[in-house]
């Protein structure tokens, strides 16, 4: 950090002169305004007293600038408005995508489910079948999973419950496989 060097009455007259005794960020004069001499690069952040690194400005500006280089500009009302707008859409958009996700997993759940009990909902089938089911299309191409239902339709115990059990033993081992 630069050390602080006082400013002499004449440098600050002849930056005052140059800037027309005009706070050079809001415009305000004096009487109504007490102007002082600020750094265009703050010293905190190495600024020196050099004439061309120093502008006039009201007390209350100075004070509000503080440390802060000009370079670092406040975003408008309007870019803050067309920057939330914009993360709302990409919200929205991101939203959509998982949902369509969610409505897939879905749906491959309930066609797996229809070929291991046709005519299954979900008043006729256990939560832990469906989330099983779930858990299958996850770690198995979905054709996989579907071809074990089959093959346990087609040949497998007549009760539901035994049906099921053996589903999960077909799919436990293709998963081994893996």
């Amino acid at each position: 950090m630069s050390e602080r060097i006082q400013l002499s009455k004449k440098t600050r007259f002849e930056v005052f002169k140059r800037d027309g005794f005009c706070c050079q960020y809001c415009g305000a004069v004096p009487p109504k305004a007490l102007l002082e001499v600020d750094h265009i690069d703050p010293v905190c952040n190495g600024g020196t007293n050099d004439i061309d690194n120093l502008i006039t400005a009201c007390f209350d500006c100075n004070r509000g600038k503080a440390g802060i280089p000009l370079n670092v500009v406040p975003k408008s009302l309007a870019e803050k408005a067309a920057e939330i707008a914009e993360h709302e859409k990409q919200i929205a958009g991101y939203r959509e995508v998982m949902q369509r996700q969610l409505d897939r997993i879905e749906d491959d759940m309930w066609r797996v489910a229809d070929a291991l009990i046709p005519e299954s909902s979900i008043d006729g089938m256990s939560r832990d079948w469906l989330q099983s089911i779930k858990h299958f299309n996850s770690k198995l191409p979905l054709h996989e999973v579907i071809d074990a239902a089959e093959i346990v339709f087609a040949r497998g115990p007549s009760r539901e419950s035994g049906r099921f059990r053996y589903f999960c033993g077909i799919c436990w081992n293709k998963i081994k496989e893996q």
